[in-house]
């Protein structure tokens, strides 16, 4: 068994921050084609559900026997709350509020998980710790550019904070599934836990949003911002969503988690809404001014100041 590798945690996390940042601009595109928030749920997290089965069934079967007893109920809550609340919770929320608001609420994660783990677990927490997790915060504010938008939904803030705890849930719970411990030994194969969580998922968002009542797409939809002039199938856009936007960053986020603890998997997270800002001026004209780059280098510097706040048993680098 290979034993904890913090490298290779740090470069499948920043990997999953990048596809979820793309993510946010093929999603507009796919409801851009007539999807409700719920309507697009399902079909994700049910296309999803379908990939991560067929791979199995093809190459791992030991991942299509059910988890039995406590393990269960872990991939169910996994499921329920790290999956399909947290696309629920998080739709709504930037439905109802200005992006960067709901993304800086929903950011909150971070705080949540080195609460957990400090008060809860009565785990250690170096103090750097929480510099990292305040200074990433408020360089996501400034990138978010906050100030623009202070006229707050209560619903949607209310959506927002349970998106943050959803998205806490999801690392805490991963984590505690696929660690790996000293000897290189996980607790769950990580294919076996986000498939059956997301048959969790499929099941619960189905019974809100089934996907027989998905509406009929057109033919073609736009590419929306710089690519407006671009036609595409919104099948082949939600395909798209449905691998690079859901399967892929899920289960690469299960196995940062076999290499790095949740406080540290979440405050490098924080890279996804950047990425976004940036996606967003790049593909859909939005502005990037000069305080909000001083913004995303603040959450760099979060990121690399939470990095050397890790446990030291995780800095030994990994025999080859």
């Amino acid at each position: 068994m290979p034993h904890p590798s913090p490298r290779l945690g740090y470069a499948l996390i920043v990997l999953v921050a990048v596809l979820f940042g793309l993510n946010g601009g093929i999603s507009r595109v796919a409801m851009g084609a007539g999807l409700s928030p719920e309507a697009f749920t399902t079909l994700r997290i049910t296309g999803a559900t379908l990939v991560f089965v067929a791979y199995a069934a093809c190459f791992r079967r030991s991942a299509l026997v059910r988890p039995r007893g406590s393990a269960l109920l872990l991939v169910i809550a996994l499921g329920l709350v790290g999956v399909l609340g947290l696309q629920l919770t998080y739709n709504v929320a930037i439905d109802r509020l200005p992006l960067g608001i709901a993304l800086l609420i929903e950011y909150l994660a971070p705080v949540l998980v080195v609460l957990w783990v400090r008060f809860v677990r009565r785990e250690d927490v170096r103090p750097r710790m929480w510099a990292a997790v305040a200074l990433a915060l408020v360089g996501l504010a400034v990138v978010s550019r906050v100030w623009n938008g202070l006229a707050f939904d209560g619903l949607g803030v209310v959506m927002a904070l349970l998106a943050a705890i959803c998205f806490a849930t999801y690392f805490l719970l991963g984590e505690h599934q696929v660690q790996l411990d000293e000897h290189g030994v996980g607790t769950d194969d990580p294919l076996r836990v986000i498939l059956w969580a997301f048959i969790a998922a499929t099941v619960g968002m189905n019974l809100v949003q089934p996907i027989w009542a998905t509406p009929a797409l057109p033919a073609t939809t736009g590419g929306l911002g710089r690519l407006d002039g671009i036609s595409v199938n919104p099948w082949l856009v939600i395909a798209v969503v449905v691998v690079f936007g859901t399967v892929l960053p899920f289960f690469l986020g299960m196995l940062a988690l076999r290499h790095l603890p949740a406080t540290i998997v979440t405050v490098v997270a924080m890279l996804e809404p950047v990425i976004a800002v940036v996606l967003g001026w790049a593909w859909f004209r939005e502005s990037l001014t000069p305080v909000q780059v001083v913004g995303a280098v603040a959450v760099l510097a979060g990121i690399v100041l939470a990095q050397t706040s890790r446990r030291v048993e995780l800095t030994v680098p990994a025999p080859q």
